[in-house]
């Protein structure tokens, strides 16, 4: 038995330049408009990857609550943030685009048609058959929009949040040993080795990749599985010679996808398992703090990173404190329920009540 558990993606980090602009655009559209904390302070854990020197940042993590997983939308407050010396392409290292969960696909492709959003190609099957466009948001992140069921509530919005990830890697193997070992995706929807017509119009789409899509053969479950929802990680290897790092000569924080990151319980078997897997804690703020909580704004926790393979950042967050009713004080300690099972609908659904109107 593991000891720990993955109860899915809860957010994935997309660094800007200006935070304000960045969010309205995810709210509009994509529907982040739950508020879980918006905290403006110093970085001071994450030496490895800000130069050795404490940095300080603003950070908002926000939801859509019809399902999926949240963005931290980053940006330094103290620096200028440091843009790719040149754009993503596919077959490069690390998180290359944002999987989004749709209700219909055609539906959301005309979505994002109407308001002018940089969509590329129209809607075609991946290697399972299962229809999907990607676009572009205006800071050069890509997200991959499919369809998705299983939804939490209904804000008829044509998206939920984050269902996965694509992320290049040099060596499908070795990856696993992250992806499959350590988060659970362990079963292959497909493997498949091609020129696919659904890249084509990607930056980099006309070479030949092998692509695996996994998904986990058991369910997450966990506080907020009900909105999380389940999720896929799509591996993605050139046959030749793998690209940049997507974060190459950069700082975490700096513009682009720069981190995945998942909410954990039974945190100390899951630094454990991680290092006995060859992949241990680069960052700790457990053993930075004694065991006290990390205070995250109005939210608290313990949180950990370890890099894969490539060096691309998973981040792990054990909750404890979030608020539910912060206007009138009323926050959930999560620190006091004995088991890992879901939480009643209707308090997960008083995060609505965190909504920000543009």
């Amino acid at each position: 038995m593991k000891g720990y558990f993955i109860g899915g993606i809860q957010q994935i980090g997309i660094g800007v330049v200006n935070l304000e602009e960045a969010w309205k655009w995810y709210i509009s559209m994509f529907g982040m408009d739950c508020r879980i904390f918006d905290d403006d302070s110093e970085a001071r854990l994450m030496l490895p990857y800000t130069g050795g020197q404490v940095q300080s940042r603003r950070a908002i993590l926000a939801l859509n609550l019809q399902s999926g997983g949240g963005f931290e939308v980053w940006q330094y407050m103290g620096r200028k943030p440091v843009m790719p010396e040149e754009r993503a392409r596919l077959g490069d290292l690390g998180i290359l685009s944002c999987k989004i969960k749709a209700k219909n696909i055609d539906e959301a492709y005309g979505f994002f048609k109407r308001h002018n959003v940089s969509v590329f190609g129209t809607p075609a099957p991946d290697p399972a058959g299962s229809r999907n466009f990607f676009i572009e948001d205006p800071y050069g992140n890509i997200f991959e929009i499919i369809e998705g069921d299983k939804w939490f509530m209904d804000e008829k919005k044509p998206t939920g949040g984050s269902f996965g990830a694509v992320i290049g890697v040099s060596s499908i193997e070795s990856a696993r040993k992250v992806y499959s070992g350590i988060l659970g995706y362990d079963e292959i929807v497909y493997d498949k080795t091609a020129v696919f017509p659904d890249l084509a119009a990607l930056p980099g789409g006309d070479q030949e990749f092998r692509r695996v899509l996994l998904k986990c053969s058991e369910p997450f479950s966990s506080f907020f599985s009900d909105v999380f929802g389940q999720s896929y990680i799509e591996l993605i290897s050139a046959t030749g010679k793998p690209g940049k790092k997507t974060m190459q000569n950069r700082f975490w924080g700096d513009p682009g996808f720069i981190h995945l990151c998942y909410d954990v319980r039974n945190f100390d078997s899951l630094k454990d398992a991680c290092k006995s897997a060859g992949f241990p804690f680069t960052v700790n703020s457990r053993s930075a703090h004694h065991d006290s909580s990390f205070d995250m704004g109005e939210a608290a926790g313990h949180f950990a990173y370890i890099e894969d393979p490539d060096g691309t950042l998973i981040e792990f967050v054990e909750t404890h404190k979030l608020p539910i009713l912060k206007k009138l004080g009323i926050y959930l300690d999560l620190r006091k329920r004995k088991n890992y099972s879901p939480l009643p609908g209707w308090m997960v659904r008083m995060l609505r009540f965190s909504r920000v109107k543009i």
